[in-house]
């Protein structure tokens, strides 16, 4: 026992250093953004009536609820196509993943806007969307592509066709991170390939694609503004419809601006549920404090063999 006391009294107690500078900036940073808070609290050119009138108006939110829906079904849809395309450009087939690379680098090579107003114009390169059985007559399906393809339609297929595109290498590295030992060992089981993808590869595999991810479904909740140009009634379009009738168009951006901060810090909780969930067993800092709690039920001068 006294042996152990007399190590414990030469043990190294490790103190942090302090940083000032940390507290002064950090200091700095919370008064300049009270100072623009202020600014826009008391602007007398900011009609604050407006703001109070419009932030629960019934077409701004019916405008955020569609984003909302917009944004949702992207994702799932561009989620599905990424897959596909990631492992497509995983495939010992050439041909697979020329196509796939084609897709990725077209899509991520042309601007998003450009898509969009694309598939919002398409009837003016094919009018009419017919389906039949080629070089005859016979046709099961004829309409204007303006009733088959609407404005929401368009602007569905534009940003699903785009997001896939940068997710697939997103999924594609999750993919490439995990160990190919354990797929091999699957297969050697009898394990079928889509089996093993579903059920080995892609659960380990979310631990590296949640994060980037999380973030594209936030960048896609924004991306929804870019509808303007074909007249979907998102948040932004309507906020701007609403402006252009009583021309105050900065109260209308503010907020438009309150929904999607709202809208994306609620879209935070199911990221960190998701990522805490399939990061189990992975987190450095789950490790040390496992390490931690060793340590202190530990008994003294226990790692002196005493």
């Amino acid at each position: 026992m006294e042996q152990s006391h007399q190590v414990g009294q030469h043990d190294i107690v490790a103190k942090p250093l302090k940083h000032p500078g940390r507290l002064i900036a950090a200091i700095l940073l919370t008064v300049v953004l009270a100072a623009v808070v202020w600014s826009l609290v008391t602007n007398k050119n900011v009609n604050h009536e407006i703001i109070a009138k419009y932030l629960f108006d019934p077409m701004i939110l019916q405008g955020a609820l569609l984003t909302v829906w917009l944004t949702a079904l992207s994702m799932t849809i561009a989620t599905v196509l990424a897959t596909t395309l990631a492992v497509m450009k995983l495939s010992e087939n050439r041909l697979l993943r020329i196509i796939a690379s084609g897709y990725i680098e077209f899509f991520r090579g042309t601007p998003l806007i450009l898509q969009i107003v694309f598939w919002g114009y398409l009837g003016i390169i094919y009018p009419n969307i017919t389906a039949g059985i080629p070089f005859t007559n016979i046709v099961f399906f004829d309409q204007p592509t303006s009733v088959v393809i609407s404005s929401f339609t368009a602007g569905l297929i534009a940003l699903s066709l785009n997001e896939a595109a940068y997710a697939a290498e997103i999924v594609r590295a999750g993919i490439m991170s995990v160990d190919p030992g354990q797929a091999e060992a699957a297969k050697s089981l009898g394990m079928s390939s889509w089996y093993t993808m579903r059920r080995i590869v892609l659960p380990q595999a979310m631990r590296v694609i949640l994060p980037p991810m999380g973030n594209e479904t936030i960048s896609m909740l924004k991306s929804t503004s870019l509808l303007y140009a074909i007249a979907v009634t998102e948040l932004y379009t309507t906020a701007s419809q609403i402006s252009s009738q009583n021309l105050a168009q900065i109260e209308l951006l503010v907020v438009a601006a309150f929904w999607y901060l709202v809208m994306n810090t609620i879209l935070g909780f199911p990221q960190r549920y998701l990522e805490k969930r399939f990061g189990r067993g992975f987190s450095p800092r789950s490790g040390a404090l496992l390490r931690t709690g060793k340590n202190k039920s530990a008994k003294p001068g226990a790692e002196n063999g005493n």
